[in-house]
């Protein structure tokens, strides 16, 4: 295993705890990942307002690039109904129980026995589209009514906890 020593911290580290950088001659970065970690914060902390500034402009652009792409795709979709159906009839065989509470939810709200909500459950917003939520794809009809943020956040906090190992039973 080749080694490098961190010209910061004096350390004599596999090459593996140094960054790649394809200008240097053995072709890592001259100091360990930590070093380089601890000057990155120290730089960062040492021009905050600089920073800050920074990152509101960038989740500007990059809302507006999302925006222009969203619109690129909704073009593409208009432009393309045969492969659009190809996609749903895959995204149905792969998910049958979702695509069948989605049809009975929607069978449900047309006939009249559920009244879908005019404002989402979670921050009250009304007047934007509103999407129902299953916890449970057993539960057709056992829906949560959300805005699309909102719907967005709920699947992010589930895909999360789904994520974290389960907590160990008392004894």
């Amino acid at each position: 295993m080749e080694t490098k020593m961190c010209f910061k911290c004096g350390g004599v580290k596999p090459l593996d705890d140094f960054y790649r950088h394809s200008r240097m001659a053995d072709g890592h970065l001259g100091k360990c990942k930590d070093c380089a970690k601890a000057d990155a914060k120290k730089t960062r902390a040492d021009n905050l307002g600089y920073y800050r500034e920074y990152d509101r402009n960038r989740f500007q652009h990059d809302m507006e690039r999302r925006s222009f792409q969203l619109d690129q795709m909704r073009e593409w979709a208009k432009n393309h109904p045969e492969q659009i159906a190809v996609l749903n009839k895959q995204w149905i065989a792969r998910n049958p129980d979702k695509h069948y509470c989605h049809t009975v939810l929607n069978y449900a709200v047309r006939a009249g026995k559920l009244t879908k909500r005019t404002s989402c459950q979670s921050c009250g917003t009304s007047g934007v589209k509103i999407h129902g939520h299953h916890h449970d794809y057993t539960k057709p009809l056992d829906v949560m009514w959300l805005c699309a943020s909102c719907h967005l956040k709920q699947h992010r906090l589930e895909r999360e906890q789904l994520k974290r190992p389960p907590k160990p039973a008392d004894q």
